[in-house]
């Protein structure tokens, strides 16, 4: 099965593609928007955190679980979305973890497409939504490739960091070798979690990880 995907990506999960489970998700997506159902985000951007953050590329990984489900807000890129969109809260409670970890002002823009250009890769475990109907594709087979996503990194790859926000992100920690990569946990930063987040100062701690890697830290800045 032909997937447009980043060459890099397509490469190393090229096994997946074949696999039955695949298959099944890609006719589930076409029975979907065959009978009319709004799928987000748009097909061009299923893969969008790939197209940005090539493999080899991959500083740290951030973890999310499904898309936004509301319109125009699912760029395919966790917790991200356009600049002509209203930022979500949960990103609103990351730019104010950020302000008081670093110190620095952010600008409140919601695009988070310059973090995946320096290897930030912004994935979410199940990468397609039924509009307005959260979780809505979590068990059509995302999960299984997207877990495989991370066992290539974790395999192939040292010193990534990993930041896994609540409990369901905290469950993939049991994918990752700890004595090959960092792997930072926190409350989700969702205004349900009642500002667990705050303080957990996951920012400064990721660049400090990547300066003993030898690795260009990041400008989390926007």
């Amino acid at each position: 099965m032909q997937v447009r995907i980043q060459e890099g990506w397509r490469k190393a999960l090229s096994g997946e593609f074949e696999k039955p489970y695949f298959s099944s998700l890609v006719s589930f997506l076409h029975r979907e928007k065959a009978a009319g159902k709004c799928i987000y985000p748009p097909g061009g951007s299923i893969f969008r955190a790939f197209d940005l953050t090539p493999p080899e590329q991959v500083k740290v990984v951030i973890l999310g679980q499904d898309p936004y489900h509301g319109p125009g807000q699912a760029m395919g890129l966790s917790f991200s979305v356009p600049d002509n969109i209203p930022i979500p809260p949960s990103l609103r409670n990351i730019f104010h973890e950020i302000e008081t970890d670093l110190g620095i002002r952010m600008s409140g823009r919601p695009n988070l497409e310059s973090w995946a250009r320096q290897g930030v890769l912004l994935l979410n475990s199940v990468l397609t939504v039924e509009a307005g109907c959260p979780a809505s594709h979590s068990s059509i087979g995302w999960q299984e490739f997207t877990d495989a996503v991370i066992r290539y990194l974790n395999d192939n790859y040292t010193g990534i960091v990993f930041l896994l926000w609540g409990r369901f992100a905290a469950s993939k920690a049991a994918l990752i070798d700890q004595s090959r990569h960092h792997v930072l946990t926190a409350a989700h930063p969702s205004p349900l979690a009642r500002g667990a987040f705050f303080g957990c100062r996951h920012f400064s701690k990721t660049n400090a990880f990547l300066t003993a890697e030898g690795k260009t830290p990041i400008d989390w800045q926007l």
